[in-house]
């Protein structure tokens, strides 16, 4: 063999690993919502620039101009839609309420550092003239910040979300494994799956006030009663795809199953739930999508802190910043929203060798 036959088979290996090293980070890529990088890193290897510029203007720049065209129709049609609260307010208006709710946020946390400082002086003082019974460790109690909303609607949310995949998941199992348990599982879901959050909440309500009556525990009954909502809201998709993935397992593997005498945990652990897993998740990203949704009206309704209660408020507010607040808070909903999905579709692409999104 020449020597330049092995340098170009040594620059076709070399550019080889480049590639599988981009097809490997194409699929994380494409979890993190990045997979416009991947024609860009192809280029730069190499690869067609052309074909590769098509597919970067299809992933990036088609989806930017989508957004400018929408920004601008917002702008241009907003001022002429007069509200009981005013105009519409335009992007300009809503990015300065942004700046808005943090500085409200700034100006709460320098409230609540300087209560806990005028207490630790108060308490210092006390101690020093010997008068212990007067030292007190108040818990700061001002209004929560926007930032405060938001984490607890996170916090409820995956709350709610993790009790239904407890309840969801190994009914699934059930149903997907046995007729008699789908039978006597199919007409409970078909009548509860269409029941809306707003009939739940009442119920929730009165048994979550009638049963938790401490006021001392782990958790408050406004926490619960939306976290509770939230799971009988969203367990049905995780159930439902649960027993359709564990029903269509290969039936070749249930007979191996058989002659090799698995017992019923072996076979759940090490069959069912590998050829399953890839719809089961299907399932758990449609139930935090849904619960997501069912939380924000269970907030509104039932006045419980949130990011549902915070558009409430500032709907009943009626200032002239209002309509804009709410405006940020939808814009926040949303991008909270695709952000849990990344995060299930992440841990998908971990457990699953599936490529559905």
């Amino acid at each position: 063999m020449t020597a330049i036959d092995s340098s170009t088979l040594d620059t076709a290996a070399r550019r080889a690993r480049r590639f599988a090293r981009i097809n490997k980070a194409d699929a994380w890529l494409n979890v993190f919502g990045l997979s416009w990088l991947t024609p860009i890193l192809r280029a730069a290897a190499g690869d067609n620039p052309r074909a590769q510029a098509g597919e970067v203007w299809r992933l990036l720049g088609v989806p930017l101009l989508a957004i400018a065209v929408f920004v601008t129709l917002w702008a241009t049609l907003a001022p002429t839609v007069q509200t009981s609260l005013g105009a519409v307010p335009g992007p300009v208006q809503v990015w300065e309420q942004v700046g808005e709710l943090r500085q409200d946020a700034i100006r709460e946390g320098e409230r609540e550092a300087a209560f806990y400082e005028r207490q630790d002086v108060r308490n210092a003082e006390a101690i020093a003239n010997g008068d212990t019974d007067a030292v007190r460790d108040r818990i700061y109690t001002g209004k929560p910040t926007y930032y405060d909303q938001i984490w607890t609607s996170i916090k409820t949310v995956f709350f709610g979300f993790l009790i239904a995949s407890i309840l969801a998941i190994p009914l699934g199992i059930a149903a997907g494994l046995s007729a008699t348990a789908n039978a006597a599982l199919n007409p409970l879901i078909q009548i509860f799956k269409p029941v809306s959050p707003l009939a739940w909440l009442p119920i929730v309500t009165m048994i979550v006030s009638a049963v938790y009556t401490t006021n001392d525990g782990m958790f408050s009954k406004s926490f619960l009663v939306s976290a509770i909502t939230v799971t009988l809201c969203s367990l049905w998709p995780t159930l439902i795809n649960t027993a359709l993935g564990v029903s269509s397992i290969d039936k070749d593997l249930v007979s191996v199953s058989r002659v090799l005498k698995m017992n019923t945990y072996t076979k759940i652990t090490k069959l069912v739930l590998p050829s399953a897993l890839p719809l089961i998740f299907t399932g758990l990203r449609l139930s935090l999508g849904v619960g997501w949704m069912v939380l924000i009206a269970a907030e509104m309704l039932a006045q419980n802190p949130g990011l549902g209660k915070f558009v409430w408020d500032e709907f009943q507010n009626g200032s002239s910043q209002s309509l804009a607040r709410i405006m940020v808070a939808v814009f926040t909903i949303g991008i909270i929203g695709f952000l849990l999905d990344r995060v299930m579709y992440a841990l998908q692409s971990m457990f699953t060798f599936s490529n559905n999104r």
